[in-house]
């Protein structure tokens, strides 16, 4: 970016105009004024161009220089990734503070991956080895959860010529050299690619392996799949956040990528500090041996928020083509939205609803067609799970983007502002969520958990749409008029949402289910309301069934009963039988 291809025509907050371009792409990556700003062109018009510019762009001005680069705005994908922090536009921000202070300087240039750093390296492959684009050449440990495959890039094959033996090297040295048609060509172990577009894949697969992520009201009532897409929209203090954060310590996918896009700095900050400090369940390491985090908040240029939530999907389908399972977070597409709307504004687009730009539709559909199960070119498989919550203004989800957001998912998880207040966690409505992936899954649940598991699920959703019925009923003469059967309903509605679908992320034993105790605890829930109904058609009273001491059992099953004791619970369901069988005699 030595030569200017063009100058400065004028300025519009992000968005800047240049002219008298001798030579420019659209989507190119650019840098505008003496500090050499970074910038992406938008539009072209004959000579004139719209650049959108990732910094601050106060002190720029007509006449100054714009630089071209002749590729677009890439990421560096290469070992050095997990653990990470950065802006969206993936400059290192722990890097930055260390070497330039606090505070981003503008026009800094660092690079997204240390240089200097050694990795281990160890070749799978030999001289003379036919590989093919995707095919894994060695591998190297990145971190205490993560090996690290390095990948020939896409649209190169060839034979292997030159492989470097095994040792030491930084991530600049060539390791491998690949005799292609067109030429030899030298292998790094990291490469760029263009965020805006899609990694190659072979192909999409079935998703019929469920995401587990301990939380009962999604694994049971509202599931994914991993390579499923979901959307959590919620207004302001809902827990949109806290239902992520508790996804990305819990959840079974093999690494996390968590997208702050123009979320509050103190919501940021809590994360920033969290996340080290966290240990991964399941190896009892540091949750940031399988993280990485991309921090943009709502006082950095709107422009770097449109382009994080790209950087974070680059990342997590360069993971998925290594084989694993990625699931990313973004918080929240709102802002991402906004950060459209602004931009689209400068550019004096013709609006659409409520002022975003008509294309709205296209970039969110263009975002969660991007994930999904893979089979990758080697030979594996691999998945992107996408969870993108959203904040309607006023939790209001008529909006436009929590509409056209429901368009391109599968499954829906609204956060309720009642559940919320009374401090019902976490605050899923089950009466306004749903999952399209539950017949997909459920061949899964039946043979690794239990055959009747679909059918107890069906049972339990029917019972809650009779208790919204029934508590409009209530509201209006109370509860005393409803006959017993029907005030068991709302009785095993009221222990189902207590006990299953509440839980206390502070607790050691109820904060993380496994799947086997989910099923158990339904269907204890679910045998008590079958009893319960035979009895009282046989004359008891609620009453007299509510004294039971095993009820109070039931009710306390969730933190006296842990993931190494479920068996347990089938005490406690023989138990349940027992007292209804002597009871009923």
């Amino acid at each position: 970016m030595d030569k200017p291809i063009g100058q400065i025509k004028r300025v519009v907050g992000p968005l800047v105009e240049a002219t008298k371009l001798k030579s420019a792409q659209m989507l190119e990556l650019v840098q505008v004024g003496q500090e050499k700003l970074i910038g992406e062109i938008v539009r072209i018009d004959g000579e004139n161009a719209s650049i959108q510019v990732y910094e601050d762009t106060t002190g720029i001005k007509p006449g100054d220089p714009v630089y071209g680069s002749g590729m677009p705005l890439s990421v560096e994908l290469g070992p050095g990734l997990i653990g990470s922090i950065y802006d969206g536009i993936q400059r290192p921000l722990e890097r930055i503070k260390k070497d330039h202070g606090a505070f981003i300087q503008r026009g800094i240039n660092v690079n997204s991956l240390d240089r200097s750093k050694k990795w281990k390296f160890s070749p799978v492959v030999k001289n003379g080895d036919t590989v093919e684009q995707g095919a894994i050449i060695a591998e190297v440990k990145e971190s205490e959860l993560m090996l690290h495959k390095i990948l020939v890039p896409p649209k190169i094959s060839g034979k292997i010529i030159d492989i470097a033996p095994e040792g030491e090297y930084t991530i600049d040295q060539d390791i491998a050299t690949v005799e292609t048609p067109a030429g030899n060509v030298k292998l790094k172990m990291y490469h760029r690619w263009p965020v805006r577009m899609g990694r190659p894949h072979m192909g999409k697969k079935d998703m019929s392996l469920p995401l587990i992520t301990g939380l009962r009201v999604i694994d049971t009532l509202f599931p994914i799949p991993k390579g499923g897409t979901v959307a959590v929209p919620g207004g302001f203090g809902t827990g949109k956040t806290m239902i992520q954060q508790s996804l990305a310590k819990w959840c079974d996918a093999d690494l996390i990528i968590f997208i702050g896009c123009g979320e509050r700095g103190n919501e940021i900050t809590d994360v920033l500090m969290e996340f080290p400090q966290l240990i991964d369940p399941r190896k009892n390491k540091p949750l940031m041996d399988r993280s990485i985090i991309i921090a943009n908040t709502s006082n950095m240029p709107v422009a770097a928020r449109e382009a994080s939530i790209y950087t974070g999907i680059t990342m997590g389908e360069y993971y998925r083509d290594m084989g694993y399972n990625v699931a990313i977070m973004a918080d929240s597409t709102s802002r991402w939205a906004e950060a459209l709307r602004e931009l689209s504004g400068r550019l004096e687009e013709m609006p659409a609803d409520e002022g975003f730009p008509a294309y709205l539709p296209t970039r969110l559909a263009g975002f969660y067609e991007r994930g999904g199960r893979v089979q990758t070119y080697s030979n594996s498989e691999g998945s992107v799970t996408l969870i993108g919550s959203v904040s309607p203004p006023g939790g209001d989800f008529s909006e436009p983007v929590t509409q056209h957001t429901k368009r391109f998912v599968r499954a829906f998880w609204a956060l309720d502002r009642n559940l919320a207040n009374s401090r019902h966690y976490p605050a899923i409505s089950w009466l306004d969520s749903y999952s399209e992936y539950v017949d997909d899954i459920s061949p899964w649940w039946e043979q690794n958990v239990d055959p009747d598991w679909r059918k107890l699920r069906n049972e339990v959703m029917d019972l809650l749409q009779q208790e919204s019925k029934l508590q409009q009923v209530v509201k209006l003469v109370g509860p005393d008029v409803l006959p017993d059967t029907q005030r068991l309903v709302l009785e095993v509605c009221t222990l189902f949402k207590n006990v299953f679908l509440q839980q206390n992320a502070f607790d050691k034993i109820d904060m993380f289910s496994v799947v086997s105790k989910q099923f158990k605890m339904m269907k204890i829930i679910l045998t008590f309301y079958k009893g319960g109904l035979n009895l009282i058609k046989k004359g008891f009273t609620l009453i007299q069934i509510k004294d039971l001491s095993v009820v109070r059992d039931i009710a306390r099953m969730k933190f006296t009963i842990s993931n190494e004791e479920v068996d347990k619970l089938d005490e406690l369901q023989q138990k349940m039988e027992q007292a209804f069988n002597e009871m009923g005699q």
